[in-house]
C-alpha cells in the first residue's frame, strides 16, 4: 500500500512539474510573439499627408502638419521627413511648435531652402535618387510629380520627394504628391505603402489603384485623399485593387476624423 501511495505521489509530482514547464514554454512562445509584434512599424495616421511611424527605436514624422496640437499623445519625433512645399506638407508654423532642434529634418533641396536652421541644427538636402543611412534606416528619395496635361503645374518631377524606407527588415513606400509614375510603378519588395489619390491635384482612384497591382505591395494605405470635390473613394480602390489581386492588404485609416 505505502508503494502504491509512493508511486501515485511521483507521479502527481510529475504532472506538476510537467505542467508547469509546458506554461512557462507557453509563455515564452508569447512574449517572442510579443516582441516579434514590437519589431514591426506602428502606422499613426495624423491627417490628410500627415503621419507618424514609430519602430522599437525610431519616432519619424512624415509631412508634419497642424500644429502641435495634432501630435499631442505622440511621443517625440527622432526624425521628420518633409517631401514637398505645399503646405499641407510643409508647415513652418507645425515645425517651429514641435521643438525639433536637436531632430534631423530630410527632405529636397526646395524644402530645406524653406527651413531656418533655427528650426533645427540638422538640416539634410536629400533629392530625387539619392540615398542616406540614418541610425541604421536607409532612406531613398523617389520622384513624385505629375503626368496629365492639365495637372503638370502642380508637381514638376524634380521638385519633390517620394521615399522608400528600409526599417526592421520592412520596406516602406510614402508616395507624397504624385501620379502613376514608372518609379512607383517599378517599385519591388514593398512591405507598406501610401499612396495618393486626390484630384485635381495627384491622380485619380483608378491610376492608383492600377499603379499598386502593378507593384504589388502586401499593405497599402491610401492616403492624402482628400481633393477640391472632396474625399476620394477610397472603397472603390479597395474594391479594384482586390479585384486585381487579393493577396494586397488594403487598410482604410481614419486619416479625416
Amino acid at each position: 500500500m505505502k508503494l502504491l501511495k509512493i508511486t501515485l505521489l511521483t507521479s502527481l509530482i510529475v504532472t506538476v512539474l510537467s505542467c508547469k514547464n509546458e506554461k512557462k514554454e507557453a509563455d515564452i512562445a508569447v512574449n517572442e510573439t510579443q516582441n516579434e509584434i514590437n519589431e514591426g512599424v506602428n502606422v499613426i495616421p495624423i491627417s490628410h499627408g500627415t503621419l507618424v511611424l514609430e519602430s522599437n527605436n525610431e519616432v519619424i514624422y512624415v509631412d508634419p502638419t497642424g500644429g502641435s496640437e495634432a501630435f499631442k499623445g505622440q511621443k517625440s519625433p527622432t526624425l521628420v521627413l518633409i517631401t514637398d512645399i505645399h503646405g499641407d506638407h510643409l508647415s513652418v508654423p507645425t515645425l517651429e511648435a514641435l521643438n525639433l532642434s536637436n531632430v534631423r529634418i530630410i527632405a529636397p533641396k526646395a524644402v530645406t531652402d524653406k527651413i531656418a536652421t533655427t528650426i533645427s541644427n540638422d538640416i539634410i538636402t536629400l533629392n530625387n535618387d539619392e540615398t542616406m543611412d540614418h541610425n541604421g534606416i536607409s532612406i531613398k528619395a523617389i520622384p513624385m510629380y505629375n503626368l496629365r496635361e492639365e495637372a503638370l503645374k502642380f508637381h514638376t518631377k524634380g521638385r519633390g520627394n517620394g521615399y522608400v524606407l528600409d526599417i526592421n527588415d520592412e520596406r516602406i513606400y510614402i508616395s507624397g504628391d504624385t501620379e502613376d509614375i514608372p518609379e512607383m510603378r517599378n517599385l519591388k519588395n514593398i512591405d507598406k505603402a501610401f499612396v495618393c489619390m486626390n484630384l485635381p491635384y495627384t491622380m485619380p482612384v483608378e491610376s492608383a489603384a492600377s499603379a499598386v497591382l502593378d507593384f504589388k505591395p502586401k499593405t497599402v494605405y491610401p492616403y492624402h485623399y482628400r481633393g477640391s470635390d472632396g474625399l476620394s473613394n477610397i472603397n472603390l480602390f479597395k474594391e479594384i485593387v482586390n479585384k486585381g489581386d487579393k493577396s494586397i492588404d488594403v487598410q482604410l485609416l481614419g486619416w479625416y476624423n
